[in-house]
């Protein structure tokens, strides 16, 4: 089912907060439109940064899929919903780790059109920057021909979408090892170009290009890394250092962590199970996963064995074994910011946000990656020394027991993901990256 929107709340109404002379009195014209793409975490990064700089006094105007409307409209900002195909999540492709970019992006096309008219109809003379998910780089390069002047900012989720031939350089599960030369990892990446991503995304791209009566693009991935003004790292050095092939300018920010929930109770049954006995396992593979059932046959059979307790989290029920011991759990959603404090471990996919909230909790990991930027997450937990990454195709039960066996029992674990959790500075991070934004002129 598909669900077709494409509207605004008010879209272009939107009045200035109280608080703008707390920056320095003059109002800034300069309207935010900030696009998004994904699931909560993909979303959260972005309306931490949308928040901030409406409380710095600017316009800002959200896009992002219909579902999260709730959480961007709860949060004080106008809202417009780009349609979602909620088959997308059924496709056995979506977390393959070489076809799952073409089914993520077919599905993100019906909603990235959405963007060009929605730029086009903002005032001719308004100042306009664009804060964009790098799919939605190339509709925001036809924005500057609908509204000349409109500056475009690139925000990056995660170390693995930004293209680099320098270390670590994870193919899939694959590390490619430090002693193959530059040259050799150019050309690679020249043949996944044009083998994987090119076949996919370039006709969809050059057509609408011609349409608004703009040259072709020979390449998408050499291409789309020209088109920002700004690129923004929604992550630190400290998780991943920054690669001298990195586009610039380039601004380093934190992981800018955003709670719908925050100071919210945890629900009853939940505190409940918390309060009976000691620190659980967490497992979930990812609020959008519907095809999770071995993995979570494999969480139940592997807590049985080590006797630990377990938290199941996925808003899918029939994915978790239907008849659960009372040293178990099931719950559909619960904030991780609220429930990691009470963890062992979190045992996850590797998406970025959920990554970096158990590293903000100070909470052993275990990375079971899929695909897209999941592997190369996994890699850098491990690195740290915070965690370990055991590969979704290699998952079973044994395995699972070894590798939680190994992380639990690992020298130093608890002072190092003490020091971790010191590290954490979203607050600058975000003022960071909204100084940068401000620059755009």
């Amino acid at each position: 089912m598909r669900l077709d929107v494409c509207h605004a709340s008010q879209p272009h109404a939107f009045a200035y907060s109280s608080g703008n002379a707390k920056h320095g009195g003059a109002i800034d014209p300069t309207r935010y439109v900030v696009v998004t793409i994904g699931s909560a975490g993909d979303l959260f990064p972005f309306l931490a940064l949308a928040l901030r700089l409406h409380a710095r006094g600017h316009r800002v105007s959200f896009l992002a899929p219909e579902p999260h409307g709730p959480w961007v409209r709860a949060a004080g900002l106008p809202f417009t919903g780009l349609p979602v195909d909620e088959g997308v999540l059924h496709d056995p492709d979506l977390w393959h780790p070489t076809r799952g970019f073409g089914v993520v992006w077919r599905a993100t096309r019906p909603a990235m059109a959405c963007v060009v008219p929605f730029v086009a109809a903002l005032p001719a003379d308004e100042r306009c920057v664009l804060l964009v998910h790098p799919l939605a780089l190339p509709e925001a390069d036809l924005c500057r021909v609908v509204h000349p002047g409109v500056k475009i900012a690139a925000a990056y989720l995660a170390p693995a979408n930004l293209m680099t031939v320098h270390d670590p350089l994870m193919i899939g599960p694959w590390r490619v090892p430090a002693w193959v030369p530059l040259a050799a990892r150019r050309a690679f990446w020249r043949w996944v170009g044009r083998r994987f991503i090119d076949p996919v995304a370039l006709a969809d791209v050059n057509a609408a290009r011609a349409a608004h009566g703009l040259a072709p693009a020979a390449s998408l991935m050499d291409w789309i890394a020209t088109v920002p003004d700004l690129s923004l790292t929604l992550f630190p050095d400290w998780f991943a250092p920054t690669h001298p092939d990195w586009p610039q300018p380039l601004v380093r920010g934190d992981f800018p962590l955003f709670d719908p929930n925050a100071g919210a109770q945890l629900a009853p049954e939940l505190a409940a199970f918390l309060h009976a006995g000691p620190p659980p396992l967490v497992f979930t593979h990812g609020t959008g996963n519907t095809q999770a059932a071995a993995y979570f046959r494999h969480a139940h059979a592997a807590a049985a064995r080590l006797g630990r307790r377990a938290v199941f989290l996925t808003p899918h029920r029939d994915q978790v074994p239907a008849d659960l011991p009372d040293t178990m759990l099931w719950q559909d959603y619960v904030p991780l910011s609220a429930l990691l404090p009470h963890a062992t471990a979190l045992i996850h996919h590797g998406g970025i946000g959920t990554t970096a909230e158990a590293l903000r909790a100070g909470t052993p990991q275990l990375v079971v990656p899929l695909a897209h930027d999941q592997f190369d997450n996994g890699a850098r937990v491990t690195a740290l020394g915070v965690g370990a990454s055991l590969p979704a195709a290699r998952l079973n039960e044994d395995r699972l027991v070894r590798a939680l066996d190994a992380l639990l029992a690992a020298p130093g674990l608890d002072a190092r993901t003490r020091a971790v959790t010191a590290r954490f500075a979203p607050e600058a991070g975000v003022d960071r990256m909204c100084v940068a934004l401000e620059s755009l002129r």
